[in-house]
């Protein structure tokens, strides 16, 4: 048992898996000396040489593809990309051609290649370096897409994606990467693609991911405080979706509150919102209700970003409500 950062977890899956597997390498900007402008890579090219922790020409869409092409050749890269935002200049390679190969081949080529990039706001990087883009790669068959909102898994689900036969994005949140804990690395961690139960309630369900975990806890602590006890759940993965434990949740509670941080126009709250509606619409003693980001681009001034995305003070507004209903 160690106690590390959420930044020293990715850095210890890293070390892990190239340990692991000769086949497996690093490549991206300023990841190799340099140590990652977030010092995710620090040491590791020390260790493992240059040939396995490779920097990159800045062109995303030129070392994205470079490593589909050395995924289809048997290597397994690990490709980072600084912010979430940058993979937007990738996307053809991740969409249209990584996320299929497998399909499109009969299956005659696997892609087990990993996509590391963080997201999110809070830390006023402006609204080209903060973005929540999960749903949309959550809306592609073929990829995994990943988002630790907690130390341990920002270890465990950054080890099981480079471990993985198919492409993975994992979206670390620069918000948590201060946050420390224990973390057990002998450990398999919970199951890669299940949902987990973060605190256990009766009386409504709040449903989270990445760093809004973290404020639904905040929230939930505070609801309880006022007589209300709520169910934090960290779905961890995207696609896959868990729906089976938020379902039972929602069968126990009657009430759900899913939050995300991204605005709420085509988030994946509303596919969490639409599922239980779907499937569980008779355990609901009031309709899902849904918190998001504001629907603009984050501000570049910390107070006005703070604005606009969901702390804990607007979920336990939001659940105060819902449970009166």
């Amino acid at each position: 048992m160690a106690r590390v950062n959420y930044v020293s977890a990715m850095r210890l899956a890293l070390k892990q898996a190239l340990g692991d597997d000769p086949r497996t390498f690093l490549m991206g900007e300023d990841i190799g000396h340099y140590g990652g402008v977030f010092r995710i890579t620090a040491g590791l090219q020390d260790e493992f040489g240059a040939e396995r922790v490779r920097d990159t020409p800045i062109s995303e869409a030129a070392f994205i593809g470079a490593a589909l092409g050395a995924a289809m050749c048997g290597l397994r890269p690990i490709v980072e990309v600084m912010y979430v935002d940058f993979t937007l200049v990738g996307m053809d390679q991740i969409i249209n051609q990584t996320a299929k190969t497998r399909f499109m081949t009969g299956g005659q080529f696997q892609t087990p290649m990993t996509i590391l990039t963080q997201g999110g706001g809070g830390k006023g990087n402006a609204a080209q370096h903060s973005q929540s883009l999960e749903a949309v790669f959550a809306q592609i068959p073929g990829l995994t897409v990943a988002l630790p909102g907690t130390v341990p898994d920002a270890y465990h689900l950054l080890l099981a994606a480079t471990r993985h036969d198919d492409p993975c994005i994992v979206i670390a949140h620069k918000a948590l990467f201060g946050d420390i804990a224990d973390l057990d690395a002998a450990s398999s961690g919970d199951p890669f693609g299940r949902a987990v139960v973060r605190r256990v309630g009766s009386q409504i369900t709040l449903v989270a991911w990445s760093a809004m975990v973290k404020q639904a806890l905040a929230a939930a602590e505070a609801l309880a405080a006022d007589g209300v006890d709520a169910e934090v759940i960290d779905l961890r993965t995207l696609r896959p979706f868990d729906y089976d434990t938020v379902a039972t949740s929602v069968q126990k509670t009657g009430r759900c509150l899913v939050i995300q941080e991204a605005p709420l126009t085509g988030g994946f709250a509303g596919e969490v919102a639409a599922s239980i509606g779907e499937y569980a619409f008779d355990h609901l003693d009031a309709p899902v209700v849904r918190i998001g980001g504001a629907e603009m681009p984050l501000p570049y001034a910390v107070n006005l970003e703070s604005m606009a995305i969901p702390d804990a003070a607007r979920i336990v507004a939001a659940a105060s409500r819902l449970v009166a209903a």
